[in-house]
């Protein structure tokens, strides 16, 4: 059904142009259907996709855009067939909002892989309505596309899981690097790449971060709780790593060489690529040798997406955050482009957002 007519009482901060700035921003959302749940925002998290939205730098953005997809809250309303949550639980909402729900992949709830999937902001709904993101004090999603989160992992921390957490989560699952003792390489240190160290240590790994700045070693290894720290630019370094990784997750988002990662991966060694360098390249003996395997990746389904969230609260695994008040946003934004932030913003939306 379509939200005309309806009243403008959802509070947000939009961007009205590519230069991206953001302000407040007042709009209306959908009554709330039979399999709607009605989600009262607290927090949501600050990805690199609120950056190359609201600036349009896949050159299709739908102004007034209302950003973020790491969005948790408490359930405020639910429709009359849902049967999942009730009022007062904690709720998060990830990267999409729906799905055809017929597909194989929806049947496999791997929904991220939907052909008619709609992004929860900047995506065309079924009721033919832009989608808005989470940088606003409610949103009302089918039930389908919620994750409960447990009562013990505070809603701040949840909040980068639902794109951050999944998209490391995801390859390390398909490829099974939970197995306790394997090793695994983890390149670039920012919100994934953080994430996948605190992956791969729960999961018993073996774990090298892999950065071009010395400056990262201290935290990598004291803060993070990587086992070692190597220099990728330092060619006798990346030598002593020769064949010894089972795994490979690269969360690096600049461009780099990949034949020298290649090198370090033992026979049958998998690459999984989690960052969008604008080209990757590779000597096609960098793949045969060794029956290596490269492969991509992006978010999850939402089977896994609940798992993951499930084994993060029960191990404590919780993103390093910093929490801002939404008036900082704009800041914040600038921040990311500078990869200055430990690991992830999150905006505090119950209390700054007024």
């Amino acid at each position: 059904m379509s939200s005309e007519g309806a009243k403008e009482d959802c509070l947000g901060w939009a961007a009205r142009d590519p230069s991206g700035l953001l302000s407040p921003y007042k709009f209306s959302r959908r009554t709330v259907g039979s399999d709607d749940v009605s989600i009262r925002i607290t927090h949501c998290g600050v990805c690199y996709a609120d950056v190359a939205w609201t600036r349009n730098e896949q050159g299709h953005s739908k102004y007034p855009l209302v950003p973020g997809h790491e969005i948790v809250g408490i359930v405020k309303e639910v429709g009359s067939s849902v049967q999942r949550f009730k009022v007062g639980d904690h709720v998060g909402v990830g990267t999409y909002v729906n799905s055809c729900r017929e597909c194989e992949y929806c049947n496999d709830r791997l929904e991220n892989n939907c052909e008619k999937g709609v992004f929860t902001f900047d995506g065309i709904d079924a009721d033919g309505t832009v989608t808005k993101g989470g940088y606003s004090s409610y949103i009302v999603v089918h039930e389908r596309y919620c994750f409960t989160i447990p009562e013990n992992l505070p809603l701040a921390s949840a909040a980068p899981l639902l794109c951050a957490g999944i998209t490391v989560y995801t390859p390390m699952m398909r490829h099974k690097m939970n197995q306790p003792g394997k090793s695994l390489g983890v390149i670039g240190l920012g919100g994934l790449g953080h994430m996948a160290v605190k992956l791969g240590k729960a999961f018993g790994l073996k774990v090298t971060v892999f950065s071009t700045s010395i400056s990262k070693k201290e935290e990598a290894l004291s803060l993070l709780g990587a086992d070692h720290f190597v220099i990728s630019s330092d060619p006798e370094q990346m030598k002593a790593m020769a064949k010894s990784l089972h795994f490979i997750i690269d969360t690096a988002a600049g461009d780099h060489p990949f034949d020298p990662y290649m090198s370090l991966l033992k026979t049958g060694g998998v690459l999984a690529l989690v960052g969008f360098p604008s080209e990757v390249k590779f000597s096609p003996a960098s793949l045969n040798i060794g029956m290596k395997t490269v492969s991509g990746s992006l978010t999850g389904g939402t089977k896994d997406i609940q798992e993951m969230i499930d084994f993060c609260a029960a191990q404590k695994v919780y993103p390093n955050i910093e929490v801002i008040p939404i008036d900082y946003a704009n800041e914040a934004l600038e921040r990311l482009i500078k990869r200055d932030v430990k690991y992830r913003f999150v905006i505090d939306i119950e209390n700054s957002l007024k």
